[in-house]
């Protein structure tokens, strides 16, 4: 993960999945954001910012994984990801792509393990700010008391997700 660059030329690509529109950013051959349209935070996608729809072969793969993911088979995104924040963010995010599908961590515990146990606050906040929902599943996180906390993307989409992984997996079909 790299600190926030300054730049535009951005590819993005709109993916349908069953709880709304997802869009896929990326820059030169990596994933570098992934939102719900009208999210909290959701970028402003425009020609003159830079913003340019088109299906490049990193947004086909992640399309692709995502497809999977959704399908219930694909625990674990691979397309190569570049998101863009602070250091600390970056941390923070990179300690999130370690908590295991299906599983859940919290605030405090994520504090931890970048190393900055009593910064819970800021990494809540470094957690909302994750321009890479579901390939940085944010979705993960929990209040210290088990509960659901916020979610860019909605609490009901929040729900959703944990349900969908926290499913046994099909011994047959």
């Amino acid at each position: 993960m790299r600190e926030r660059t300054v730049g535009s030329d951005i590819a993005y690509l709109p993916v349908a999945t069953p709880i709304g529109v997802f869009v896929v950013a990326a820059r030169n051959d990596a994933v570098t954001g992934g939102w719900f349209e009208g999210q909290k935070y959701f970028p402003g996608i425009s020609a003159e910012a830079g913003w340019r729809q088109e299906e490049t072969p990193v947004l086909r793969a992640a399309r692709d994984e995502l497809d999977a993911y959704f399908a219930g088979t694909l625990m674990r995104f691979t397309v190569p990801l570049v998101p863009e924040g602070t250091a600390f963010q970056c941390k923070v995010w990179e300690a999130l792509r370690a908590v295991p599908f299906g599983e859940t961590t919290t605030y405090a515990a994520l504090a931890r393990a970048i190393g900055r146990p009593g910064a819970f606050h800021p990494v809540g906040a470094a957690v909302g700010r994750n321009p890479m929902s579901l390939f940085v599943p944010c979705h993960r996180a929990l209040g210290s008391d088990g509960s659901l906390t916020g979610y860019a993307g909605g609490l009901e989409r929040k729900r959703w997700l944990l349900d969908h992984e926290s499913r046994e997996p099909r011994l047959f079909n």
